[in-house]
């Protein structure tokens, strides 16, 4: 079995090694390909990755190349990871728009809808490549923006199926936190991709996030970034992305008075691969969990053994509506708890979420719908349509600068900018 991962140079690939080489007997591979264009990162990761798995005792070979179309020829499984930009690119979507009293996130209003612009276009390449050459693949996305990119993929008919790290991070904390193995936990995890709450949380079926929310509020807010006592009146926890949008101006002041994270991650993976290129070095170094992605070597091993398998067991994946979401076009793409099937992924029933969740879910999935739109077609007035519509922008005169200052800081990665 090849099992093919674009954007294999990432610091974050030793993590997803980590996860292969404990998981032999579900995902049983004999070749692991780790495609990306810089070739030294390329082979500064390869090496650790083919030296972790020898230490494992895992048979799988190891093959590095900067050829993609040589990588997903004959793939079972394409899982996709790259960043078009680097961090140097992270970095503008971070700091621009704080110079309009905006978030500056790369997966969250205005550095989301760049990241999405330069995204979406080579995502869409690299899967007509996979449909050429490995057309039984199913492709495994992990590159954000997660929701905007798994709807792109799959409008133009790619198996594809999006995977987020947030849900299964939360599982692991509520498991900790009840002392009891994360298998016996279960998540009412519902919304956007980055756009989530925690509704219920089930042990061995009961709902005991009431339990939770009373005995440990201070673990839950650190989760959520939140207020304990908000999320006691809200009954849920919402993802920490969702602070972005409850207390956008603290944020925004936050930011302004610190480093960018590409900075902190830029020397970061400085670091790390400096650690990488030390041959005696076998398992992946305990500073890679400053990276970020944690359980996302768990998720995505997991994803992938159930689509090639068809176990049917349930995941929180990106998985298209298809009315599980009564107030979304059926299209649109939700993060949900889906049966996974070698068919796909299909959208468990959701209980009717609360207004209060349904509005700003509505809002932002219509934000996707034009920031698709412009990633596909291009065009200042279609990226300045994006930004009114999101709720962290919202305003004519901020879309306006916004759109004309992505589009000039991106122009080297948007062909019709010209």
């Amino acid at each position: 079995m090849k099992l093919t991962v674009i954007g294999g140079g990432s610091t974050y690939t030793p993590e997803l090694v980590d996860g292969l080489a404990r998981a032999h007997a579900s995902l049983p591979v004999s070749e692991l390909v780790l495609a990306d264009p810089d070739t030294a990162r390329l082979d500064l990761v390869g090496g650790l990755a083919a030296r972790m798995l020898a230490r494992a005792g895992h048979p799988a070979e190891v093959v590095t190349t900067g050829d993609l179309d040589a990588a997903v020829a004959d793939a079972t499984i394409v899982l996709l990871q790259l960043r078009v930009g680097g961090q140097a690119a992270r970095h503008v979507d971070e700091t621009l728009p704080l110079a309009c009293g905006c978030v500056g996130q790369e997966t969250t209003g205005a550095g989301g809808l760049a990241k999405a612009l330069r995204t979406v276009p080579v995502v869409l390449d690299i899967a007509a490549r996979v449909a050429a050459r490995a057309p039984d693949a199913w492709i495994v996305d992990f590159t954000n923006p997660v929701g905007i990119v798994t709807r792109a993929l799959l409008d133009a008919g790619h198996r594809a199926v999006g995977l987020c790290n947030v849900a299964i991070g939360f599982q692991r904390r509520a498991a900790a936190l009840l002392d009891v193995p994360p298998d016996r936990v279960s998540l009412g995890h519902a919304g956007l991709n980055h756009l989530t709450w925690v509704r219920s949380v089930l042990l061995d079926g009961a709902d005991v996030l009431p339990r939770l929310l009373d005995r440990h509020p201070d673990d839950l807010a650190a989760v959520s970034g939140l207020p304990a006592p908000f999320l006691r009146a809200l009954g849920a926890v919402p993802s920490y992305y969702l602070r972005y949008f409850y207390e956008h101006d603290r944020v925004v002041e936050e930011q302004r008075g610190a480093p960018s994270r590409a900075e902190q991650v830029a020397a970061l993976e400085r670091d790390l691969l400096g650690m990488y290129a030390d041959p005696a070095l076998d398992t992946k170094p305990e500073r890679l969990a400053e990276r970020g992605g944690a359980f996302y070597s768990e998720a995505a091993v997991r994803l992938a053994a159930s689509l090639l398998t068809g176990r049917g067991d349930a995941q929180v994946v990106n998985v298209r509506n298809q009315g599980t979401l009564p107030f979304l076009d059926d299209r649109a793409v939700i993060e949900v708890p889906a049966r996974i099937t070698a068919s796909g992924a299909v959208p468990l029933p959701v209980p009717p979420l609360e207004p209060l969740f349904a509005g700003l879910i509505a809002h932002v999935s219509a934000y996707e719908e034009l920031a698709l739109d412009a990633a596909l077609r291009g065009g200042a007035d279609r990226v300045a349509a994006a930004l009114l519509a999101h709720p962290l922008v919202g305003q004519i005169g901020t879309a306006e600068r916004l759109a004309g200052e992505l589009v000039a800081a991106n122009r080297a990665h948007l062909p019709w900018a010209g």
